[in-house]
């Protein structure tokens, strides 16, 4: 049995985003390793032999468009994985990269997917407790357009920016809507209409090039090393851990959208080496725990 032929993606179209670094880059190393024909996109040089990339920034949409119009005309699968860390002051970017781009590039690329093809987001452990938005994310799920979306957060910059205590929620409220998006969309006709699957995967505590920004903005002073040690203390203290590796996460996200998932849809993979399913338990056993409020309010 070849191992390449279980994948399904030798001489397949495969769109990729941020492919210049961390999870994404190990999985367009491992998609150009089964065969597939890669096209990426990453505001960064993508330094990989795929097969064209694109210099672009994801929060704009006429840069969007530009990659776009330029992809074959046959995409088999695509893989979301540009994002960036919580940005003070830089809510509606944030947003923007992290949720709407996302949403747009898939929407704007369902037409070109064949049935059985797939579509597959990185989104974070951030998105834990996704059910509690829902209702107030659903008009934003169902935004027909990027205009729609933007309107959306214009109108809705309490649940970005708490006037009450200053918090910012860009960052979790993005990945939240993005778990809701997945589950809401699974079935939905633009979907499984064409019998294309969506799922995404949930990194916990990872090394990638934005692990500094991730600890400097963990806590108010700004202070790197104390927010490695609150989400060490978070992710990893109770069972002495260790962080997870960029492949850790890169590769079971090509798994998800090849052939080898091919009944798999709708699913939102936390891969936390058991955090989520901790505080999943907290939840139903009635406990309040410190890590899982820690996360969703991101």
């Amino acid at each position: 049995m070849n191992i390449k032929e279980i994948f399904g993606f030798t001489n397949k179209n495969v769109f990729i985003t941020g492919s210049a670094s961390g999870m994404s880059k190990a999985a367009t190393e491992l998609l150009i390793e089964l065969g597939a024909n890669v096209y990426a996109a990453d505001i960064n040089e993508v330094g990989l032999p795929v097969v064209k990339s694109y210099h672009a920034d994801l929060s704009k949409k006429e840069e969007i468009d530009k990659v776009l119009e330029d992809l074959p005309e046959r995409i088999d699968a695509v893989f979301l994985c540009h994002g960036v860390s919580h940005m003070p002051g830089k809510e509606m970017f944030v947003s923007k990269v992290n949720f709407l781009s996302q949403k747009y590039i898939a929407e704007a690329l369902l037409p070109r997917m064949p049935e059985w093809g797939s579509v597959t987001f990185i989104s974070s452990i951030g998105s834990f407790g996704w059910e509690s938005r829902l209702s107030q994310v659903d008009d934003l799920l169902n935004a027909k357009t990027w205009e729609e979306g933007i309107q959306w957060y214009e109108n809705h910059m309490d649940l970005i920016l708490t006037p009450e205590t200053n918090e910012q929620l860009d960052y979790g409220l993005s990945k939240q809507a993005l778990a809701a998006y997945v589950v809401k969309k699974a079935q939905d006709p633009m979907y499984i209409g064409k019998k294309i699957r969506i799922n995404s995967i949930n990194p916990g505590n990872t090394m990638t090039g934005l692990t500094e920004t991730f600890y400097k903005v963990q806590t108010k002073s700004g202070d790197p090393e104390e927010g490695r040690k609150q989400i060490e203390r978070v992710t990893l203290g109770d069972w002495n851990g260790r962080a997870a590796r960029p492949e850790e996460m890169g590769w079971p996200m090509v798994v998800l959208g090849s052939d080898i998932c091919s009944y798999v849809s709708g699913q939102n993979l936390y891969i936390d080496y058991g955090m989520s399913a901790k505080w999943k338990l907290a939840a139903l056993e009635g406990n309040n725990d410190e890590g899982s409020a820690h996360f969703i309010k991101g």
